[in-house]
């Protein structure tokens, strides 16, 4: 609502504008005889500078997001190929700073220079072969060289040798939270289907499946540092993506398909935590949560738990009403921890068989009574007798 507000407001005040410009330009009849409506030099000299002052406001805006909102970008990539991608990246933004400030500044410069005078005619070119090779020759040779090192840098990220030592997790979307499921000792994942979708069988695995007997099903994501993890990610509804900010890694999870991708984690969780610049932000975030848990507790309001870094798998791609919050915690584990962990997970085939053989008259966890009238419609012809 408060937004249709302050729509309907700056639209008020730009309907109030304009009418304010034709009132003014009532009140000049008679005053300007010259009704031409062709620019003078005075004109042409305004428009020339005002051309230069676009220009350094260009300039000065794009000075102070770099100041301002530089230090936001994500920092030390936490896996093996994110410095790969964080340098072709680089090498773009640098490239494209400096066409920008080139370009920006010959356009602007050209526009006054060569700014309309009284009695001077434009002359025309019908073509210039150099000029055409230099500004068609440079971009072309550029725009190869940077095509080329991303295939070179995409072809290393997404080859998975078969014969390669991973570890195999399914991760499975749907509007709106994240599944992860691990292939167990075989490193095989069961086949699924979302036909076989039932109870706590929410993935549809195959149960008759001889390498589904050891997957396991968890909603909260654990890797090991330094061994390279083969995702196969799944979606039950509409298209998602799987994103890894701190890992740069993102792929689309497509209905019907299985999209794939893998990389190899070099920071724990608790690693990534002690870097220098995550402490500082961590504490930042911590000073603006306790400001604004003042206000709530002055309002009776709950106050703000401190906040802690934490890898997250995020949607990046607009899902539905809830998409802003498909998010799946990642931790990532030493060795050591990581084998910890997996020994303590439950099997899915253990529970899918303790769901099957629980009490018939048990209904989400509470036995029904059997003395009761549990038939809605039972009820109902009582009623209208």
């Amino acid at each position: 609502m408060t937004s249709l507000l302050v729509i309907i407001v700056l639209v008020l005040l730009a309907v109030a504008l304009w009418q304010l410009t034709k009132i003014f330009d009532l009140t000049q009849v008679g005053a300007n005889p010259d009704k031409s409506e062709v620019a003078t030099d005075v004109d042409n000299n305004i428009q020339g500078y005002l051309n230069f002052g676009f220009l350094a406001f260009i300039y000065i805006f794009f000075i102070y997001g770099l100041f301002k909102w530089g230090p936001l970008v994500l920092h030390t990539p936490a896996s093996e190929h994110g410095l790969e991608v964080d340098r072709l990246m680089n090498i773009t933004w640098v490239l494209i700073f400096i066409v920008q400030a080139i370009t920006q500044a010959l356009l602007h410069y050209f526009a006054f220079k060569y700014r309309g005078t009284k009695d001077t005619k434009a002359l025309f070119f019908a073509d210039n072969n150099k000029l055409e090779a230099i500004w068609s020759g440079i971009p072309a040779v550029v725009l190869a060289g940077l095509i080329l090192y991303g295939l070179y840098a995409w072809t290393n990220i997404m080859f998975v040798d078969e014969d390669e030592d991973t570890i195999v997790i399914e991760i499975y979307a749907q509007q709106f939270n994240w599944k992860a499921r691990y292939s167990g000792e075989d490193n095989v994942l069961g086949k699924a289907n979302v036909r076989l979708i039932e109870g706590v069988n929410s993935l549809g695995v195959d149960m008759a499946d001889p390498y589904s007997q050891d997957d396991i099903v968890v909603t909260e994501l654990h890797i090991p540092k330094g061994k390279k993890i083969h995702f196969k990610m799944r979606s039950q509804d509409v298209l998602h993506s799987a994103y890894f900010p701190y890992f740069r890694a993102q792929m689309n999870c497509v209905p019907g398909m299985v999209t794939e991708f893998a990389f190899t984690p070099v920071l724990t969780t608790d690693e990534y935590r002690e870097l220098p610049y995550m402490i500082k932000k961590v504490a930042n975030i911590n000073d603006l949560r306790a400001k604004k848990s003042l206000l709530l507790v002055a309002k009776g309001e709950t106050a703000l738990d401190p906040y802690t870094f934490d890898y997250l798998l995020l949607c990046n791609k607009i899902c539905g009403a809830s998409h802003y919050n498909m998010q799946m915690k990642v931790i990532v584990d030493t060795p050591e921890d990581y084998k910890k962990w997996v020994s303590e997970q439950a099997l899915l085939v253990s529970q899918v068989k303790e769901a099957k053989a629980a009490p018939a008259g048990v209904e989400g966890g509470v036995k029904l009574d059997s003395t009761k009238t549990n038939d809605t419609t039972a009820v109902v012809k009582m009623a209208m007798k």
